[in-house]
């Protein structure tokens, strides 16, 4: 296998704020798509991670791995590559957020500093049925680990029922500056009011007719969303359930394409952020 094809693209400019990139890494269709001809299953990693710059992993929401396990991924991929990781349902799915600090700290310091600088947000996941509850999502909150081994952690949510399109969640959210997934999707409710520190969005849109996952114009718009997220703007076009913030301090930004047409998310994310690196 040439050595070109694991030679990371550097990042330079405002566009090192901003990742794209696909959940997990470990999928047939993309054998002789993404990954070329040849390449073993083994080296998916590293061949994935030197053409993205983000990775969502998928397989922790199913049951934590080994520390040893973590260890050895992020030895696979290049300096600068950052892992989300999707916190266990098991977590997430008890009758009350309130008692979950237990399933909290078993998967934050079950391993998850074997990550080093390779970790980024965690995203705590909330199934369709959870409906908003103000004082058990707040006493949630206070569960999280706010650092890890000195460093700070960061964590953002994905809500999925309707309940949460309330300005008083968007406030809960901001006193705590968790940051809320835009979920983009014709499945489930979408809320883009910016309510942590950095910006996390989840597209879910890509069609298999399109040999890059969207079309020429939607990627050009979400450069241009992506560079004014990065700048600190806000997007009043997207869907808000609170007033638009006005203009803040430069935030770092995550954009994965999950699910949907699956086997174009590759190329969708790598357009994107050649996209956003010209643009940038």
């Amino acid at each position: 296998m040439p050595s070109d094809l694991f030679s990371p693209a550097p990042a330079q400019g405002p566009a090192s704020r901003i990742r794209t990139g696909i959940g997990g890494w470990n999928f047939a269709p993309w054998r002789n798509n993404f990954y070329p001809a040849g390449l073993v299953q083994r080296r998916e990693l590293e061949f994935a991670s030197r053409h993205l710059r983000a990775i969502e992993i998928n397989g922790t929401y199913y049951g934590a791995q080994k520390p040893a396990t973590y260890a050895k991924w992020a030895s696979e991929t290049p300096d600068g590559f950052i892992f989300s990781l999707k916190a266990p349902r098991y977590v997430t799915e008890g009758k009350r957020l309130a008692d979950a600090g237990r399933g909290i700290d078993g998967f934050v310091y079950g391993g998850l500093a074997e990550f080093g600088d390779r970790l980024g947000p965690v995203l705590w996941q909330f199934t369709p049925s959870r409906a908003f509850d103000a004082g058990d999502l707040a006493a949630f909150l206070d569960l999280l680990p706010r650092e890890l081994n000195g460093q700070p952690m960061r964590h953002v949510l994905e809500v999925r029922h309707r309940s949460f399109l309330d300005e008083r969640y968007v406030e809960l959210a901001r006193s705590y500056r968790i940051p809320t997934v835009f979920t983009d999707s014709p499945q489930y409710p979408s809320l883009a009011d910016l309510t942590g520190d950095f910006a996390y969005a989840r597209l879910m849109r890509s069609e298999s007719h399109l040999e890059s996952g969207y079309a020429t114009a939607d990627l050009d718009a979400w450069s241009t969303r992506a560079h004014a997220w990065a700048n600190g703007q806000d997007l009043p076009e997207l869907p808000h359930s609170a007033t638009p913030r006005e203009p803040q301090a430069s935030r770092d930004v995550f954009i994965y394409f999950i699910s949907s047409a699956k086997e174009r998310n590759p190329a969708a994310a790598m357009a994107l952020q050649q996209r956003v690196d010209t643009a940038g």
